[in-house]
């Protein structure tokens, strides 16, 4: 049971999101960003105060990156399948100048 805890304490920390995930987080991003860029802007220029719009899109660029940089589960949904590590496939079948290298 401490195993399992420790592993998924271990996952959690090691930020892994895989490609769907990291296509998710650039429009998130993007998203984020434009829009409280507009707002930003729009409220600035309303008020006609600069510090209002600064503080606006700082508090958007704060939120996106709440939102986008931890690694939460749903950016690791489909995650691609690699050889393990010592499974004797790595470079096997390959010829180089007429020598197989394993």
């Amino acid at each position: 049971m401490a195993d399992e805890l420790l592993q998924q304490a271990q996952e959690l920390f090691e930020g892994q999101i895989d490609f769907e995930g990291q296509k998710k987080t650039e429009l998130i991003s993007t998203m984020i960003l434009a829009v409280s860029g507009l707002l930003a802007f729009i409220l600035g220029f309303v008020q006609q105060n600069i510090y209002v719009t600064l503080w606006a899109g700082l508090g958007g660029a704060a939120i996106a990156f709440l939102v986008v940089v931890p690694p939460y589960p749903f950016y690791n949904t489909s995650p691609e399948k690699w050889l393990p590590k010592g499974s004797g496939m790595a470079g096997s079948g390959i010829e180089i100048d007429g020598k197989r290298i394993n």
